[in-house]
């Protein structure tokens, strides 16, 4: 048998955005990435109204969000219709991404590497997810799953 993976263990997700109605945009909690190897952001966007959902990935030096400013470019998947299929296709790299106007239900999927798209430098390790003002009946939520350089019985934590 492989190697057993445990996804609470190796890939624990943290909500980032719960899924709430867009009117107006919002910026979800500030996550750390101190201990991330890897990370993901998946962004579910139910769109119930023909008004684009801007999505904007931003990092700070803290969980308060000090310092917050856009990440910089990083590789995005998007699936434009989850009913009709599973598939991701690659966009291009960048800090965030506007659905199109259809009615679809999406999965946008930015893929972060913190070495190389975040100020690590200057102490910025910590990301949330922005969204632009749309329309109300436009839903979003997003998941952060990381891939930590830490093993152990309890992973740290990544809001604090």
């Amino acid at each position: 048998m492989g190697v057993q993976y445990q996804m609470a263990a190796q890939f624990p997700p943290v909500t980032l955005l719960p899924a709430a109605a867009d009117a107006a945009g919002r910026t979800g909690v500030y996550a750390s990435l101190r201990n991330a190897l890897k990370a993901w952001v998946i962004v579910e966007v139910n769109q119930g109204n023909a008004a684009t959902v801007a999505l904007t990935l931003l990092q700070a030096t803290s969980s308060a969000g000090a310092g917050s400013k856009a990440l910089g470019a990083t590789p995005i998947w998007l699936n434009d219709n989850t009913a009709a299929s599973d598939a991701l296709v690659a966009q291009a790299a960048a800090a965030g991404f506007t659905t199109d106007a259809n009615t679809n239900d999406k999965l946008v999927l930015f893929e972060i590497e913190p070495e190389a798209c975040l100020d690590m430098v200057n102490g910025f390790n910590h990301i949330a997810v922005q969204t632009g003002a749309s329309n109300a009946a436009n839903v979003t939520a997003a998941r952060l799953h990381i891939w930590g350089s830490v093993q152990g019985a309890s992973p740290p934590t990544t809001i604090a």
